[in-house]
């Protein structure tokens, strides 16, 4: 039987690239690293689950801040090496600056221009944890 997670082309740290993607407005909300576990963990929980490599261990989205993505669609990129997740962000917010999506700095005449506010303030979404 051909295992999904084997057509995957994994970089040389055994991990992937995941885009997390609004299902419903199509914004890129953040990226992280998966790997096998992980991914198949996410398909299994229908829930987006990262590696974290500073910390070294499963990062299930939203655990410390409540902010959980619920998977709605997987894609793989032709070349195989970057994953998609069509995701519903639970309380609107992915990013641990308590920011709607992680791409909140614009490129401008030379330097980068934050254009989103704060959604929530980090200090309360993460009390007593450090971020996500």
């Amino acid at each position: 039987m051909n295992d999904w997670l084997d057509e995957i082309r994994w970089n040389e740290d055994g991990l992937v690239p995941a885009i997390a993607q609004d299902h419903q407005t199509g914004r890129i909300l953040m990226m992280a690293w998966m790997n096998r576990e992980s991914l198949s963990l996410t398909v299994n929980e229908q829930r987006a689950i990262y590696w974290s490599r500073s910390r070294g261990k499963l990062w299930r989205k939203g655990e410390e801040s409540g902010h959980v993505q619920k998977l709605h669609e997987l894609r793989l990129d032709c070349d195989a090496d970057v994953i998609v997740l069509m995701v519903e962000q639970l309380g609107g917010i992915a990013c641990h600056t308590g920011r709607e999506s992680c791409f909140y700095r614009v490129y401008e005449n030379g330097n980068w221009k934050t254009v989103e506010a704060v959604l929530k303030d980090p200090h309360a979404i993460y009390a007593g944890h450090s971020h996500e």
